[in-house]
Order: structure tokens, then C-alpha cells, then sequence
């Protein structure tokens, strides 16, 4: 059985005000024409379809199109939602859409069914778990008629997602796959996600020790985690800067019998390249500076001139048509950052100071318990 891995589609978002529905068409159509080339059995899409819970009507029909480009092919798509969709808003029409071998993640309900599937090596699983958050699964539990009140309630996402998949039923004896969109601890971010300051978010990967393939979404950048068939794909697109030196890829799993599941990507070649370029005014203007580069990609450019040049964005949008963000590095700007620095750390108490780097060492805030006794080190300490 051979799946394409695809996550964080993002339709209808926008970088820096400009809009991306070209440059995501394009990437959408080179991937239908992978699924050709590559003869897979099926898509998984793990996640953040959308932008945002209310996409778009161009969002929707982006996709709308892309979906039907992958049924007319027959490959089966299997579909959740992620932390930037509305999940009751990809659920609908669930039931209809799998008639078409497309497969939604309903909203979390208590239990989550496999699609099932067969090949030459035998049955293979797959199992749908819509992005989670541990106040659903408390709601979830405490509606529950007729079951004994559950001795602890998630109060964070490990739980959560412990808690989840200790309700699925799974045969280990065939081949399984999870689709998820969670943040795995370990996973290297980049600026266009969103962040939960303490690690509140955080999923150890050993939760997902009962399955052959994790296909996770969330992260953008492609990566696997403690083990390859652990793995986020990444976006399709650069959607950051911190992401230009990325290739943007779709990763290929091919599970063969169980215990054998091969993992490879290919890469993907956008509208738009994402480039940062640093110098003067005068040397970023220069012809033999520019002269073999394409002018239609998407840049940030840091100037290094001491002054400031004047409507200094929209000369250089005359050479440049997509640039996207201007900043300046020079003796001024980098005393700037010294004095902001130094001045958020003096408003900061030495209780503060700590916590920070305890979590940032830790990836997690300090307990109740851990603080308290911080407190009462510090006075000691004070007292001499």
C-alpha cells in the first residue's frame, strides 16, 4: 500500500498581506500530477487544510478542486482536521464524501473507527484523530452516560492523546496507521506556527508506539521524530522566512508486510522561490547583483546602509515586485535590540528570570510545588 503524506495545505493564507491562492494551486496541481506518476493507493492529508476555522470562498473551492482532481484519479484520500480548521466544518458531509473512498475525521466524539483496507500483504488500518485539545476529550468523558466517573481528567495534551488512543481498539496484528495533528516533543518549529508558551501542547512519541506509520501534521518542516515512521511532512510551501533554505517536499509510505514500512520523499518545485538577500541599497540595485536571479520570487531584504533610504520599500519593489518585508541591520538597529533586551530583563523579577530559563531548558513550565520551593530557596538565599 503506497500513501502520499501531505499536511498544512494552509488555503487562503496570506504571507505578509500577499495572498498565496496562485502560488497553492500550483503546488496542489504538481502533487495531483505526483499521485499520477507515483501510482498511490491513497492521500493522507494530516491537518490545517485552511487557514483559518472560517475559510475563504476561494479556499474552498481551491480545495474543492483538489479533491475532485484526486477522486477522478481514484486514489482515496484520507482527510483531518487541524488546529486552524473548524472541525465541524471539514466534517461535513463526511458520510457523502466516503462514497467517494474520501475519508473526513468526524469530530471527536469518544471512539474512532478505522478505515480498513486490503491488500497482498493482508488487512492495513487506518485511524483518523482530528486535531485534539484536553478540555474536548474532559467534555467528552464527563458527558459519558452510564460509565464510571474517569479517575483523572486530561489536563494537557499528552493525556489527552494517552488517553485517546488507549480507547481505540487496534489489532496489532495487521498494519496500522495514524493520522494526527499534534505537536510531538522533539519537533523543530518554525515562525509561521503557532506556539503554546510551557509546552502545554507537547505529545511524547512513545503514545505512539502501536503504530506502523504516524503521519502528523502541524510542524512545518518536514522531519521525523525518534523514529522515521514518526514523521511530519512539512508544508507544501514556504509560508516563513525561517523556512527559505527548506525543500519543500511530499513524503511517499510505502507498507509492505507488517514491520516493513519504507519511507521517501520528493521534492516540490514552487510558483514562487522564497530568498532573503543582504547588502547596501546600492549593491542590492546593482544589474550584475541581480541579473540572473528571477525577479518574481518572494523576498526579504536587510539593508545594511547606515541611513535609512527614503520610500526605501517601494524603490526597491521597482526592481523587485514581490517583495515582502524590508528591515535594516546597522549600528542603530542593533543597539536598539541591546537596550530592549536589557530593558525587558531589568523589568523582570529574579523569580521570573528563573521560571523563564527553567522552562526553556525543560520545555515546560515549572509546577506549583517546583516554584514555591524557588521561592523559599530565594528568601533563604537572601537571608544569608
Amino acid at each position: 500500500m503506497k500513501f502520499l503524506h501531505l499536511s498544512d495545505l494552509h488555503l487562503g493564507k496570506r504571507v505578509h498581506e500577499f495572498p498565496m491562492a496562485e502560488d497553492q494551486k500550483y503546488i496542489l496541481s504538481q502533487i495531483v500530477s505526483l499521485s499520477e506518476s507515483e501510482q498511490a493507493d491513497a492521500v493522507i492529508i494530516a491537518g490545517d487544510i485552511y487557514d483559518k476555522p472560517v475559510p475563504s470562498a476561494e479556499a474552498v473551492q481551491i480545495f474543492d478542486h483538489f479533491l475532485t482532481a484526486l477522486a477522478g484519479q481514484g486514489r482515496r484520500v484520507f482527510l483531518i482536521s487541524g488546529n486552524h480548521d473548524s472541525a465541524e466544518r471539514i466534517a461535513f458531509g463526511a458520510q457523502l464524501l466516503s462514497g467517494r473512498d474520501v475519508y473526513v475525521s468526524p469530530v471527536y466524539d469518544g471512539t474512532i473507527k478505522p478505515v480498513t483496507m486490503t491488500d497482498a500483504y493482508g488487512e492495513l488500518a487506518v485511524y483518523l484523530l482530528p486535531f485534539i485539545r484536553p478540555a474536548a476529550v474532559r467534555r467528552i468523558l464527563e458527558k459519558e452516560e452510564g460509565s464510571e466517573p474517569a479517575p483523572h481528567l486530561p489536563e494537557t495534551c499528552q493525556e489527552a492523546v494517552e488517553l485517546v488512543i488507549s480507547r481505540m481498539e487496534i489489532n496489532h496484528e495487521r498494519r496500522n496507521i495514524l493520522v494526527s495533528h499534534q505537536f510531538v516533543t522533539g519537533a523543530g518549529r518554525c515562525e509561521s506556527e503557532e506556539i503554546v508558551v510551557g509546552g502545554l501542547d507537547n505529545v511524547d512519541a512513545d503514545v505512539f508506539a502501536a503504530f506502523d506509520y504516524v503521519a502528523l501534521g502541524h510542524i512545518h518542516s518536514p522531519q521525523s521524530i525518534g523514529r522515521e515512521t514518526v514523521r511530519y511532512c512539512g508544508t507544501p510551501l514556504k509560508y516563513s522566512f525561517s523556512e527559505a533554505e527548506q525543500e519543500k517536499s511530499v513524503t511517499v509510505v510505502e507498507c509492505k508486510e507488517k514491520g516493513r514500512t519504507y519511507v521517501r520523499t520528493i521534492p516540490l518545485h514552487p510558483l514562487h522561490e522564497m530568498r532573503m538577500l543582504r547588502g547596501t541599497y546600492l549593491e542590492l540595485t546593482a544589474r550584475s547583483f541581480y541579473v540572473d536571479m528571477d525577479m518574481e520570487d518572494y523576498f526579504k531584504i536587510i539593508l545594511t546602509d547606515e541611513e535609512d533610504v527614503p520610500d526605501g520599500i517601494r524603490k526597491l519593489r521597482i526592481l523587485y515586485p514581490n517583495l515582502m518585508q524590508l528591515a535594516y541591520d546597522n549600528s542603530r538597529t542593533r543597539q536598539e535590540t541591546v537596550v530592549e533586551a536589557a530593558q525587558e530583563v531589568e523589568r523582570k523579577s529574579q523569580q521570573e528570570l528563573f521560571e523563564e530559563f527553567y522552562e526553556l531548558q525543560n520545555n515546560r513550565p515549572m509546577s506549583a510545588e517546583q516554584k514555591t520551593y524557588f521561592t523559599h530557596l530565594l528568601e533563604r538565599i537572601r537571608r544569608g
